[in-house]
């Protein structure tokens, strides 16, 4: 009997150890918003998807809901609701969407392509697919050589003090080519027409008038081999599966404090454009676009007095900005005076450790609202990706620049990803902005998507919950959003 009782014992000893084995093994995701994921919580019972005409993404200020589709029914009819009305008019139309996304540095580039190959495919799939569990990431901004956020400063050309290489003999896209180019070629694979604009921080410091590389301006006896610095770089990336969209010559060229950086005047960055760059282009067969300026709204008429050289204006597709200086209205001042060239917003930080509730109210407003209701094609963010100290950045470089991703231990997504994607998962490229109203403190642009669709990004940017309606060919339905709130509706 002792027997029989031991064996018994000992198998129920066993089993009890499986059980408890087992259940301390629960998976948890490489990608989420806190950088941990719970449990999945296995009593509540599943809830039927409400039948609805209009689906809704929410994100809420407190983070209790961070670009979540929300369950609810939300059916057109022929009666209004109360609150104010937003019409959405598909008849009146502005400009094409480029597309919505992040810089990718250098430094964005290291970080995540270090990650383990199943962890960075499940990373990217998430940003670049467009199926129903990604953000559909559509546009890229790249450096050409390093920007701040790159460990170490280099150029693709850097020569011993006291050389110059006129002939670009040692031309060599260095460091790019073991995280950025290699990046990039996956990203492809997962959105072939992912579009990129490239700008350099610095030219080669042999070229400039300091031989530094903080500051200085480009030598003018090398401009004509710096533009065919930019036509090999465009060559090394189409070489390696890479199409480069977009340049700007500069990179914020009003300012010199940054390291890399370089001052450009407008009447430079005319003379360059016209009698270099834009011919270097032409002689090559090149149909990356020349987009000038690529600095901050408070000053309108450095690409004003460009476009208004007839003959860089031939050459110009357009003009950037940043939002670190102006409003985001000299966008339309620019787009007025020069109707037929075309406007982007290339860059704008998020500084660590940051406050989700009042950056996500001020990007979606000035940025994703803003730039786009004043014709810009395209919004950027500054940038993809950081470590949990700011890292990696050059010394003097940015040292308190939040990525949309913090990458450590494990995968953090921050406000600027969810910037990013309230719009970028439905308004995709070649979408048009359609007409909308803004009715008091409801925020708001529309477009209408290749497929049809229509997109209305409203922000509620009051200090009380706000139910409205929204009005399409005249039909109406009712909805509500909580003070800073943000709410992507998408409707055929």
């Amino acid at each position: 009997m002792k027997t029989i009782f031991k064996g018994l014992f000992l198998s129920l000893m066993l089993m009890f150890m499986v059980m408890d084995f087992s259940c301390s093994k629960q998976p948890t995701s490489a990608i989420d918003g806190t950088g941990t994921n719970p449990p999945k919580d296995t009593t509540t019972t599943p809830t039927s998807p409400a039948e609805t005409d209009v689906s809704l993404w929410l994100t809420k200020a407190d983070k209790s809901a961070l670009f979540q589709k929300q369950n609810v029914s939300l059916i057109f009819s022929n009666t209004s609701g109360s609150g104010p009305t937003i019409t959405v008019d598909t008849t009146l139309t502005y400009q094409s969407v480029a597309g919505f996304g992040f810089a990718l540095t250098g430094g964005s580039a290291y970080l995540i392509y270090r990650l383990p190959s199943d962890q960075r495919s499940e990373l990217l799939h998430d940003l670049f697919a467009t199926d129903s569990t990604s953000i559909g990431v559509s546009y890229l901004r790249l450096s050409i050589g390093a920007s701040d956020l790159n460990q170490n400063v280099f150029s693709y050309d850097d020569m011993p003090a006291g050389q110059t290489d006129t002939t670009l003999a040692s031309f060599d896209l260095g460091p790019d080519k073991y995280n950025v180019v290699p990046l990039l070629k996956e990203i492809i694979a997962i959105d072939p027409n992912i579009k990129t604009i490239a700008t350099p921080w610095s030219a080669p410091v042999w070229m400039k008038t300091n031989s530094s590389s903080v500051g200085g301006s480009l030598n003018p006896k090398y401009y004509a081999v710096y533009a065919k610095y930019f036509v090999k770089y465009i060559q090394e990336m189409e070489a390696n599966g890479i199409h480069i969209t977009a340049i700007t010559p500069q990179n914020e060229p009003l300012y010199g404090g940054n390291n890399p950086s370089m001052v450009m005047q407008a009447s430079e960055e005319a003379t360059f454009v016209k009698d270099y760059l834009g011919p270097a282009f032409e002689a090559a067969g090149l149909d990356t676009k020349i987009v000038v300026y690529d600095h901050n709204c408070d000053r309108p008429d450095y690409p004003m007095d460009i476009l208004a050289d007839t003959s860089a204006y031939k050459y110009v597709d357009g003009s950037a900005f940043h939002l670190y200086g102006g409003a985001i209205t000299a966008l339309s001042q620019v787009h007025n005076a020069y109707p037929d060239k075309n406007v982007y917003f290339t860059e704008q930080w998020t500084g660590g450790p940051g406050d989700f509730k009042s950056d996500i109210d001020w990007h979606v407003k000035n940025l994703i609202i803003g730039a786009t209701r004043n014709w810009s094609k395209n919004v950027l963010e500054w940038n993809l990706a950081s470590d949990p100290n700011y890292e990696p950045h050059t010394p003097g470089g940015c040292s308190t620049c939040m990525g949309a991703l913090t990458i450590g231990a494990s995968i953090a997504k921050n406000v600027s990803y969810y910037i990013v994607a309230s719009a970028s998962k439905f308004v995709r490229p070649g979408s048009m902005r359609i007409a909308s109203n803004i009715p008091g403190s409801l925020q708001n642009v529309a477009f209408q998507a290749p497929d049809g669709k229509k997109i209305l990004i409203v922000l509620n940017d009051g200090t009380a919950s706000q139910t409205f309606n929204i009005d399409f060919a005249g039909k109406r339905v009712n909805t509500s959003l909580d003070a800073g709130s943000v709410g992507t509706y998408v409707w055929k």
